[in-house]
C-alpha cells in the first residue's frame, strides 16, 4: 500500500485585522461525517492527538489535510480525512469552536478529563498572568501588521499614482487567461462553492508557506510574476469569479497580512491552480507552468524621484513585519510558559489509549 499525500495549510492566520479565523472551511458542515473538537489547555496533547492520528491515516494510504496553527510552529489546529469526510478540530481559544450538530455530526473529546485539576490550580495566578501577557503581546503584533499594511499599500499605490499601470493592456490579458482556462469546458454546477483557507501565515518564525503541498501535484499551473502594484491579487479574483460564474468549486488561499486579498486559486475540477510569486516567498516555475508577468501591463519605469519613496515604503513595511514577529515570537514562549504548568499533571497514558480508541472507530467508517 503507498503512503497517502499530505497537504498543508493554514485555517487561520495573524493579520493586519488581528487573529482572521476561515475555520469555518475546515470541513462543509453539510458533507462532513464526523466532526470531533477537541477541547483542553495548553500543553494537554491536542496537537499531538491529531498528529498521531493522521500519521497512522497516511501510513494506511489516506489522503491528510493538516491545518497548521500559525502562532506555534509544528503545532495543529485542525486535521481532514477527505475521503472520510472526517475532521478535528482544536476548539479552545483564539479559535473557539463548539459543535452546531452534537450527536448527529459532532463529538466533543476533553482531554481536561485526563487532568489533575487539584494541582493545576495551585498555579491558577501564574497561568492567568501568562495568559494576559499572551493577550498584550498579540495586540503589540497586530499593531505592526496594521502598520506593515499600512506601508505596503504606499507601495503598491505608486504604478497608479503616477500612470504607468496601464489598465486596458491588464484587462485584455485577463481575458485571454480566462479564454484560455475555461475554452471548451461544460459548466460544473449550479451551485458552485469556495473554500477560504491560509497557503502562508506570519508564525513566530517569520513567514512560512505550505504553498508546496497544496501546488505540487496540480497539473496545468499558472504562475503570476510582478511588482506589488501590478494587479495580482486583482487578477487571482478574476480568475476565481469566472470559475464560479462557470459552475466550477474553487479553494481561495488569502494573503496572510491582508486576508481580504485572494493570493492563490486551485480549481480541483480543472486541475489547474494560479499562484502568485509574491514576497516573502517566490516560486520558482518549473517545466511546462505559464508565467503571467504583470510588468508588460506597465508602460514605462517609475522615475527616480519617486522609486526612492517607493523604496522607503517597503523598507518600512519590511521593518514593520519584523517587529509583528518578534512580538508574536514573544507570546509563543509565554505559551510555552503556561505549558509547563499542565504537562506535569496529564494523563498522558489515558489519552493514547482514548486515541486509539477514536482512530479505531475512524478507521471502521472506511
Amino acid at each position: 500500500m503507498s503512503k497517502g499525500k499530505l497537504k498543508k495549510v493554514f485555517p487561520g492566520g495573524n493579520t493586519s485585522r488581528g487573529f482572521h479565523s476561515f475555520y469555518d472551511y475546515v470541513i462543509d458542515q453539510r458533507e462532513a461525517a464526523k466532526i470531533f473538537v477537541i477541547k483542553g489547555g495548553p500543553g494537554v496533547g491536542k496537537s499531538t492527538f491529531m498528529r498521531r492520528i493522521g500519521e497512522a491515516m497516511l501510513e494506511r494510504g489516506f489522503d491528510v489535510e493538516y491545518h497548521c496553527c500559525s502562532s506555534d510552529n509544528g503545532s495543529l489546529d485542525g486535521l481532514v480525512i477527505p475521503v472520510l469526510q472526517v475532521a478535528f478540530m482544536d476548539g479552545t481559544a483564539p479559535h473557539i469552536v463548539d459543535p452546531k450538530n452534537p450527536g448527529a455530526v459532532d463529538a466533543i473529546i476533553h482531554l481536561g478529563d485526563h487532568w489533575n485539576e487539584k494541582e493545576l490550580r495551585v498555579h491558577k495566578l501564574e497561568i492567568m498572568s501568562c495568559n494576559r501577557e499572551i493577550g498584550r503581546l498579540f495586540g503589540r503584533a497586530y499593531a505592526y501588521l496594521a502598520a506593515a499594511k499600512i506601508f505596503l499599500g504606499e507601495v503598491k499605490t505608486y504604478y497608479s499614482v503616477t500612470g504607468t499601470f496601464n489598465n486596458g493592456k491588464f484587462d485584455r490579458k485577463v481575458l485571454d487567461l480566462v479564454h484560455e482556462i475555461f475554452k471548451g469546458q461544460e459548466r460544473q454546477s449550479d451551485n458552485p462553492k469556495a473554500r477560504h483557507l491560509f497557503a502562508t501565515a506570519i508564525t513566530p518564525d517569520g513567514p512560512v508557506s505550505h504553498l508546496n503541498t497544496i501546488v505540487d501535484n496540480i497539473g496545468r499551473r499558472y504562475i503570476i510574476e510582478g511588482d506589488d502594484g501590478t494587479g495580482k491579487n486583482t487578477l487571482v479574483q478574476r480568475l476565481m469569479d469566472a470559475a464560479m460564474m462557470r459552475g466550477f468549486d474553487v479553494e481561495a488561499y488569502h494573503c496572510s497580512l491582508e486576508p481580504e486579498l485572494i493570493d492563490h486559486l486551485v480549481i480541483p475540477g480543472l486541475d489547474t491552480a494560479v499562484v502568485n510569486s509574491v514576497e516573502p516567498h517566490g516560486f520558482n516555475p518549473r517545466a511546462g507552468d505559464v508565467v503571467i508577468d504583470t510588468m508588460e501591463c506597465v508602460d514605462s519605469m517609475i522615475n527616480g524621484k519617486y522609486l526612492e519613496e517607493k523604496t522607503t515604503a517597503r523598507l518600512m513595511y519590511r521593518q514593520c513585519m519584523d517587529q509583528a514577529v518578534s512580538f508574536i515570537r514573544r507570546a509563543k514562549r509565554e505559551h510555552d510558559n503556561i505549558e509547563q504548568y499542565y504537562v506535569p499533571h496529564m494523563d498522558f497514558d489515558a489519552i493514547n489509549a482514548r486515541r486509539e480508541q477514536v482512530l479505531e472507530r475512524i478507521l471502521k467508517m472506511g
